[in-house]
């Protein structure tokens, strides 16, 4: 029998950091046992014994097979305590039946004896196995089977006698090729409509009557539904929506892995997506879905970039979000002072009083930095010519998402359900996620034209956004602290002790100059990207006096 003990002496080894050592020599001092080691290239190490025992750095490695807490095997009383009444009576009922057969009471212990125990096949005079051979007559079981219990018995106790359940919870003898039938059926629909229940069963029937079962080989309906209930825990197919059943179909079959940015300005996340409000061009007049181009840093959260377009977005826009992190839009003549940044992105905090200066200062809408790697998914405006060129000019680093997983972009598709929850479903013309959320009539309420649209969304996530504290930006040390993207900006710079600004900031205008077969120019792209209209009390003014006279199409 395998023992929990190990000994320790001369020749013992152990983990000590992550490296072998071997005891080559035992102390008693008044302090104390001691003892000490020797590493892999001859340096030695006195340590107490105390301390080799009961700290997390050390691990005794064992010279032979024993228990340890990572082994599948459970004690008896877990193994009892997930068993229903009927069960565990079963189990005790066969434990005392071996015990009766190695011992010859059905305690286990002569002092317990029943009345008339031991009876005369069990006595222990007889050979064990014509005591097996008694014990499978009385039961009706072949002998081999008395056997078996024993020998789980002698290793597991009662606990050895738990009938194994290694596939569904189901008595009948062929639900296990039942089962594999019918998730071969489920897998084949993961890419068509939802089937119902009834036509897996259908065709799991046929697919093993064409292999050889007969019909009163299969499981009844309702056992068949029972297995089902099993297998849609391992490939989801009725509950969900089929979409959701799709991503959950293609996730990885390895390792999770998951960038971990360090410092502002290393990643970079860009998206596109389809915002949940009616647009109203200003030039053309006509009612436009509006497309949302964002440009997030993951370690801050703070958005760098913003561009509303009508569908669809070009490769060019997403370049003008781009060039927004080289070099930010001017913030508002009447934002708060707390959602302003200095042009060159350096924190307040590590900056003179702007009381102190003379002069107006001109402040930034965003911070301003050089990314290191552009995030993105597999989006043609992502993936085109005219964006890898600029990065590669810019010598920044494209990491493209694996597709149909929206998880490697996690913020941003967040930033998106948080801007739709906390802005864009008060505004007037909000559509809804989707066709069944829409409203009887949204483009008939009263609308914003699209630039006015993107300053609204500018303003918020300057005022709003950048100052409110989130729960996924804390720092290790301090768990309990939940700080906003600003802080987590300072934070950061505080951390790494720099960050990395453009050598040459009119570098930023290649991303227009290489807009190649555009339809847009360098010199349109280059007015619209620094001289949009910004977000001013007039056109403040102006929009909330169009949304209260309701001015529709």
């Amino acid at each position: 029998m395998s023992r929990a003990a190990v000994r320790v002496g001369v020749g013992s080894r152990f983990s000590y950091d992550g490296e072998i050592v071997e005891a080559v020599e035992l102390a008693s001092t008044q302090a104390g046992g001691e003892v000490v080691l020797k590493d892999g290239r001859g340096r030695l190490l006195r340590l107490a014994v105390k301390e080799l025992l009961l700290s997390d750095r050390v691990r005794i490695i064992p010279d032979g097979p024993g228990p340890a807490s990572d082994d599948s095997q459970e004690t008896a009383a877990v193994v009892l305590a997930r068993l229903n009444a009927g069960e565990r009576e079963l189990v005790l009922e066969r434990a005392a039946h071996v015990r009766e057969v190695l011992t010859g009471f059905r305690s286990g212990s002569k002092e317990l004896a029943a009345v008339e125990e031991p009876r005369a096949a069990y006595t222990a005079s007889e050979p064990l196995e014509s005591r097996y051979a008694a014990k499978a007559a009385e039961l009706g079981v072949a002998a081999r089977t008395v056997k078996r219990w024993a020998a789980a018995f002698r290793q597991d106790g009662e606990a050895g006698l738990v009938p194994a359940r290694s596939g569904p919870r189901s008595g009948h003898r062929n639900a296990e090729p039942w089962s594999e039938a019918a998730l071969e059926v489920m897998v084949e629909h993961t890419g068509q409509s939802k089937p119902s229940r009834k036509m897996v069963i259908e065709r799991t029937r046929a697919r093993l009557l064409a292999r050889g079962f007969e019909e009163e080989d299969l499981p009844s309906r309702a056992t068949a539904y029972r297995l089902l209930e099993d297998l849609e825990r391992r490939h989801p197919t009725f509950r969900l929506s089929t979409k959701r059943n799709r991503d959950i179909a293609a996730r990885p079959g390895g390792v999770y892995g998951k960038l971990r940015p360090t410092r502002p300005g290393e990643y970079l996340l860009m998206d596109t997506n389809r915002l949940d409000v009616f647009a109203l061009d200003p030039v053309t007049l006509q009612w436009l879905q509006a497309e949302l181009t964002v440009a997030m840093d993951w370690y801050t959260r703070c958005v760098c970039g913003i561009r509303i377009t009508p569908v669809s977005t070009k490769a060019v826009d997403a370049s003008v979000a781009l060039y927004q992190a080289f070099r930010p839009r001017p913030s508002g003549a009447d934002w708060p002072a707390h959602a302003v940044w200095p042009e060159h992105g350096i924190p307040r905090s590590v900056l003179v009083e702007a009381t102190a200066l003379e002069g107006p200062m001109r402040s930034a809408a965003s911070p301003a930095l050089v990314p290191e790697t552009v995030l993105v998914d597999h989006g043609k405006v992502f993936v085109s010519e005219h964006l890898t060129s600029v990065c590669r000019r810019l010598g920044i680093s494209v990491q493209p998402a694996r597709l149909r997983t929206g998880r490697d972009k996690g913020p941003l598709e967040r930033f998106f359900l948080t801007l739709r929850e906390d802005l864009l479903q008060g505004l007037p013309g909000c559509k809804g996620p989707d066709l069944h959320s829409r409203g009887e009539r949204p483009e008939g309420e009263a609308f914003f034209f699209l630039h006015e649209l993107e300053a609204i969304i500018r303003e918020w996530v300057a005022c709003v956004y950048h100052v409110r504290p989130h729960t996924s930006l804390i720092d290790p040390g301090v768990p309990g602290l939940r700080m906003s993207p600003a802080a987590m900006f300072e934070h950061g710079l505080n951390r790494a002790g720099y960050i990395e600004v453009p050598r040459d900031p009119d570098l930023a205008f290649d991303c227009g100059w290489n807009a190649g077969r555009s339809s847009t120019t360098a010199s349109t792209w280059t007015h619209a990207a620094t001289t949009a209209p910004p977000w001013t009390p007039t056109a403040v003014c102006s929009a909330m006096r169009r949304t209260a006279s309701g001015r529709s199409r």
